[in-house]
């Protein structure tokens, strides 16, 4: 695989200011710092040591903190602006967008969160509040409450004059959102109809009606397919009596696609999408213990169907050494089916009218696979021990193992998903639970029957 040059430039740098941080040339590293975009000194923040962080972070212009925090790790931002007094903390979001100040007093501490929204003026506490009050993972924790809006009874020459008003427009304005005396959303003018149109035409006769507005309550991963689906810059977001709330923007759905990317591959190992990658020992530890204990029990289940068959063991020692070949052909076939499906129901692909046929296909394909394979492994037991018997038990073993495989790697998410589990988080742990508990005793048992 190819390497990415900009990943290839970020390492040089990040070398060059450990380097710098271990001769202690503090200067030079303030001045290098100063050479950088706000993304590209969180990346670097990102990608250093606790210690080596803290010392980034005291080095950078009080001024440029805010711009920095933006493109940090939720749990790294909390982490330098959780023991800062109140009027700190709200010097260093004065220039943030209302949906990212609310995703940050999401993470901080309740009791910071409060004395930050008592400390606020009236205006920007009541629109944060607004999305505050929605979840983080809906459209309305995802909205901003800033956005032109204009009623339809007025011309375009005033939409303009109005526009004209303002020191500048909100981050992502590509349209003006049209309302009702009531707030209730209509429709939209795009600024390219706005500038090319003729002025005298009234805001009626110019706005777009057939455009999609957001129910609040909407999921995030909801959002992310409808922009998908319409190439959205901008889209409205409504409560359940179509008034006006804010509008989402490309750049919180860029954020969602990633998180969700994230999210798919962190949840296999147990971890959190925002699980920082240089986070302190003691705190790593904490959070992959439970994992690891889960994992604990379930391998302590598969070791006890392995004992139920102790007496065939010390018979056919031969078994202790195939054994684990099956529950490792079971638990990848399997792992292959899970992850097509959780894929497709991320992507809307995968639903109750055609799950039965990927259900069928899956079977087929574990069937088909078993049947080769196992003529494979059966082969090779029998040639190493010496024993058609033992290559004919491992035969029949993998192909129940893969069969199951199959059938569990297929249904899981969807019976996950209906009992309001992550499949991505436990899909993985159970399905190898099965493949192993099934595999270890359909080898043992059928090579009790025969061997006695």
């Amino acid at each position: 695989m190819a390497k990415n040059p900009n990943a290839k430039i970020a390492q040089q740098t990040l070398e060059a200011f450990n380097k710098a941080l271990n001769s202690g040339t503090f200067v030079e590293v303030r001045r290098m710092l100063r050479a950088m975009r706000p993304a590209e000194v969180a990346h670097l923040i990102e990608s250093s040591p606790p210690r080596a962080r803290n010392i980034l972070w005291k080095l950078i212009n009080k001024d440029e903190e805010g711009d920095i925090l933006q493109y940090l790790n939720d749990e790294i931002a909390v982490d330098f602006l959780r023991h800062r007094d109140t009027q700190d903390i709200l010097d260093t979001v004065e220039d943030f967008d209302i949906d990212d100040v609310a995703d940050l007093l999401q993470e901080l501490p309740r009791t910071v969160t409060k004395r930050v929204l008592e400390a606020m003026d009236d205006q920007n506490r009541q629109r944060i509040e607004a999305v505050l009050s929605y979840d983080e993972d809906t459209a309305g924790g995802l909205m901003n409450p800033d956005s032109i809006t204009v009623r339809p009874d007025i011309t375009l020459d005033v939409v303009l004059r109005y526009i004209r008003l303002h020191d500048e427009l909100p981050d992502m304005t590509d349209s003006i959102l049209v309302v009702s005396r009531r707030d209730k959303f209509i429709g939209v003018i795009p600024l390219t109809k706005l500038i090319i149109s003729d002025p005298s035409m009234s805001v009626r006769d110019a706005m777009l009606t057939d455009v999609t507005a957001i129910p609040a309550e909407t999921s995030a991963k909801d959002v992310a397919k409808l922009f998908e689906q319409q190439d959205l810059v901008s889209a409205p977001v409504v409560d359940s009596d179509g008034r006006l709330l804010g509008r989402i923007t490309i750049d919180d759905v860029v954020d969602v696609i990633r998180e969700e990317a994230d999210h798919s591959l962190m949840s296999m190992a147990g971890l959190d999408e925002d699980e920082d990658t240089f986070a302190p020992v003691f705190k790593t530890t904490k959070r992959r213990s439970v994992w690891l204990g889960i994992n604990l029990l379930t391998a302590l289940l598969a070791s006890g169907v392995i004992g139920l068959f102790q007496d065939t063991l010390d018979k056919v020692v031969a078994l202790a050494v195939l054994m684990p070949i099956v529950a490792s052909m079971g638990g990848i076939a399997g792992n292959q089916t899970l992850t097509i499906v959780i894929r497709g129901m991320a992507l809307g692909h995968v639903g109750s009218s055609n799950s039965r046929w990927l259900f069928s296909r899956e079977i087929a394909v574990g069937a088909l696979n078993g049947v080769l394979w196992s003529c494979v492994i059966g082969a090779v037991a029998s040639f190493w021990f010496n024993d058609y018997s033992l290559g004919i038990i491992i035969a029949a073993a993998m192909v129940i193992n893969l069969l199951i495989a199959a059938m569990a790697g297929a249904s899981l998410p969807m019976l996950l998903e209906k009992l309001g589990i992550d499949p991505a988080l436990s899909g993985g742990v159970v399905l190898t639970t099965i493949t192993d508990v099934v595999g270890f005793f359909a080898f043992l048992g059928l090579a009790t029957a025969f061997y006695g």
